[in-house]
């Protein structure tokens, strides 16, 4: 197998989720599309609502997983970008100001000063806790507001608004230790949501308000976008697992049958199902007689708990202040989302535009095998390190980088600090990577 290394132009995304592992390897082509190398799956048992609560079997998951993509692919995966999610990771909006250097043109300095001040300004941040991304939202140069890159812009103050994501350092340390174990290299930790951006937003929809919605196994993210950047993001504890259970509860069966009974004859809206069949389930010992029930029952289980999820991701919209910007609806993503009937069910709970969200700018001749809502993550974050093509962590600016790039220095030498510093150059291109993508 060939070696994988992290400067080649592979890139590995991997998402750890609450019941499955996934990891994808590929390579960006000439045409600027993800050509698709290899994937590989496996059942994960070793997560409770997005958070590791056993090492050792997240650890078999992983090398499961690994073992099935270097077979597909014929690569040895070594460094990887990682989905972080889950109730432990919250998001600050921040704000600051720096005055434009003295030739009163927005340079890269200034940006990049105005980034550190806006995480420098985050209020109660305890050692508990570590900065993953710092994500500009919007600038402002004096009166000039809603841009999105100020550099060249005339003024004497910048402005802007930055959305900040920060987790819990005992959760994420776990998340490193089960991939370290699984003989991996961490080459990068991405919001989840921020991953699903990339992943499924079409052009057309990046400016106009638009909301993601992932129904994973443990838990349910929505995040809002608006003029291409994040703008909220709420992770609500309850998913499609539940909907597992309920039937499991409802029906008086085992967990993995009514999984199976699910994916097989699942619908989460009553108004399309229109037969009744009986849906027969064998025996699970010897002289069990088979349990047999209407299919309508199934739905009426399935149609409450995803009612309830909606219900949870409206009430979460509305309370955001952005629901009525979301001029181009809502996408939904994850193993939730591919039941019938959901899409249908969420146009009447949300009473917003809905539609199934597929990985974007796939080619190659595996692109069949990620052409699933259940695969934006993963996808997400392999586009994630093309996008700020970092050898860091991958972050869109991480507090490493800005630390790196802004040195303890008079403010009349950061006009310079970029010639001086490579970290700097490094960070800058990264944000113009990143602009010009918007």
């Amino acid at each position: 197998m060939q070696e994988l290394v992290l400067e080649s132009n592979i890139a590995v995304g991997l998402d750890i989720g609450t019941t499955k592992v996934c990891i994808v390897v590929a390579e960006k082509d000439k045409s600027g599309k993800l050509n698709v190398l290899g994937k590989g799956c496996s059942h994960s048992v070793g997560l409770r609502r997005a958070t590791v609560v056993n090492i050792n079997k997240t650890v078999d998951a992983l090398r499961a997983a690994v073992a099935d993509v270097e077979r597909d692919s014929s690569l040895v995966v070594h460094g990887v970008n990682v989905a972080l999610s889950g109730a432990h990771v919250h998001c600050i909006q921040s704000q600051s100001e720096v005055t434009i250097n003295q030739s009163g043109v927005v340079n890269d300095s200034d940006v990049l000063r105005l980034l550190e001040k806006a995480r420098a300004n985050i209020q109660n941040l305890d050692i508990n806790h570590e900065i993953i991304h710092v994500i500009p939202q919007e600038f402002i140069v004096d009166d000039q507001d809603g841009l999105l890159d100020p550099i060249g812009m005339a003024g004497t103050a910048l402005r802007g608004s930055v959305y900040i994501v920060v987790g819990l350092r005992a959760k994420i340390r776990n998340i490193r230790q089960c991939v370290e174990r699984a003989g991996l290299k961490i080459g990068g930790l991405t919001f989840q949501p921020l991953a699903l951006g990339i992943a499924v937003i079409k052009e057309r929809e990046k400016r106009g308000g638009v909301a993601v919605l992932d129904i994973g196994g443990g838990t349910t993210e929505v995040a809002v976008y608006l003029g291409g950047a994040i703008h909220f993001s709420e992770v609500i504890n309850v998913a499609a697992h539940d909907i597992t259970l309920d039937i499991a509860h409802g029906l008086q069966v085992l967990e993995q049958v009514a999984e199976e009974i699910k994916i097989r004859h699942g619908c989460a809206d009553s108004r399309i199902s229109c037969d009744d069949e009986d849906i027969v389930i064998d025996g699970e010992g010897e002289g069990d007689l088979p349990k047999i029930f209407p299919k309508s029952s199934l739905t009426l289980i399935i149609e409450a708990r995803m009612m309830d999820i909606l219900e949870l991701v409206r009430d979460a919209l509305e309370q955001s202040g952005y629901y009525p910007a979301l001029n181009a609806g809502v996408i939904i993503t994850g193993g939730g989302s591919i039941l019938a009937g959901v899409v249908e069910l969420a146009r009447l709970v949300l009473g917003l535009d809905v539609r199934l969200g597929y990985p974007e700018g796939v080619s190659g001749r595996m692109k069949g095998l990620v052409h699933n809502p259940v695969d934006a993550t993963v996808m997400g974050l392999v586009g994630h390190v093309y996008r700020t093509d970092f050898s860091g962590d991958h972050s869109f600016v991480s507090t490493a980088e800005l630390s790196r790039a802004l040195p303890a220095v008079e403010s009349k030498e950061l006009l310079v600090v970029q010639e001086q510093n490579p970290a700097w150059k490094k960070v800058v291109d990264g944000l113009h990577e990143w602009w010009a993508k918007l």
